[in-house]
C-alpha cells in the first residue's frame, strides 16, 4: 500500500524519481514501473496488477458517461517503467495535463500514487481542510473511530 506523501522534482525530460518507500512495492509486482493516467488535475499510477483491477472494474460500468471516462483514463494512460537510476518518464501530454513543470509532490493513496504540482497540491490541501472542518464530515470521519 502507498502511503505518505513525497517531494520532489521532475527534470527537464520529465524523469520523476520514485521514493525508496515505495519501490519495494513496485519491485514486488510484475514490472517494476506504473501505469500512468489523468484524473482530477493530478496524475494516478498504479502498480500494473493494480492497474487490471482498475481495467476490470472500468470494463464493468456501461453508462455513456462511464463510456466518456473508459476513453478519456484509459486513452490518456501510459506505461513507465522504472529506469537503473529508479525513475520513470511521464509523456508529455501527461506533465502538461497535470501542470509539472518543477515542483511535485508523490501522495501515497493506498492503492495508486497520485502527482502533483505542488502549488496545486497545496490548493487542494487547504480547500480540503476547510471541507474536513464541516460537522457532517467531522460527524462520518468520527464513524470510522477516527
Amino acid at each position: 500500500m502507498f502511503r505518505s506523501s513525497s517531494f520532489h522534482t521532475i527534470d527537464a525530460k520529465g524523469r520523476v524519481i520514485i521514493p525508496s518507500r515505495f519501490r519495494n512495492i513496485l519491485k514486488a509486482d510484475k514490472v517494476y514501473g506504473v501505469m500512468v493516467s489523468n484524473k482530477d488535475d493530478c496524475l494516478y499510477a498504479y502498480t500494473f496488477s493494480e492497474w487490471e483491477k482498475v481495467e476490470t472494474r472500468i470494463l464493468s460500468a456501461k453508462s455513456s458517461a462511464m463510456e466518456d471516462f473508459r476513453r478519456f483514463f484509459l486513452g490518456n494512460s501510459c506505461e513507465c517503467t522504472c529506469d537503473k537510476q529508479d525513475r520513470i518518464l511521464i509523456p508529455k501530454s501527461l506533465r502538461e495535463y497535470a501542470n509539472l513543470e518543477k515542483d511535485i509532490v508523490l501522495v501515497g493513496n493506498l492503492n495508486h500514487i497520485e502527482i502533483w504540482d505542488s502549488a496545486q497540491w497545496d490548493k487542494v490541501n487547504k480547500r480540503v481542510e476547510l471541507k474536513l472542518k464541516k460537522e457532517e464530515v467531522k460527524e462520518e470521519i468520527a464513524s470510522l473511530g477516527l
